[in-house]
């Protein structure tokens, strides 16, 4: 169980390390939050739970703050890219599709 548990604690790090990278080299707030989100969501969970595993006295306390994160990470993470698109953050040019002109509430108004 050991062994397993390093292995699941050395998938979250390279997880977190690879949404640290990601967060670095994109272009934009919503293209960083996308790395940022599924990157920190992954790599805590799979982190949180190899501690878990590799202490079984804390695994269930483990599995329920892994599974709060799952849950309020993303949620959080959409809350910060609506908010950013309220407020008019723009797209990075390179964007070739903006979907959030559909909505009345997004449009920028000039």
């Amino acid at each position: 169980m050991y062994t397993l548990g390093i292995v699941l604690t050395g998938i979250g790090v390279t997880f977190l390390f690879l949404g640290s990278f990601g967060i670095l080299r994109l272009p934009d707030v919503y293209n960083r939050l996308q790395a940022g989100t599924k990157c920190t969501t992954f790599g805590a969970f799979f982190s949180i739970v190899g501690i878990g595993v590799i202490e079984p006295a804390w695994f269930w306390k483990c599995l329920a703050i892994s599974l709060f994160i799952l849950i309020t990470n993303p949620i959080s993470n959409h809350a910060l890219g609506r908010a950013s698109r309220r407020i008019g953050v723009p797209l990075c040019k390179q964007s070739v599709v903006d979907k959030s002109t559909d909505f009345e509430e997004y449009r920028i108004k000039q």
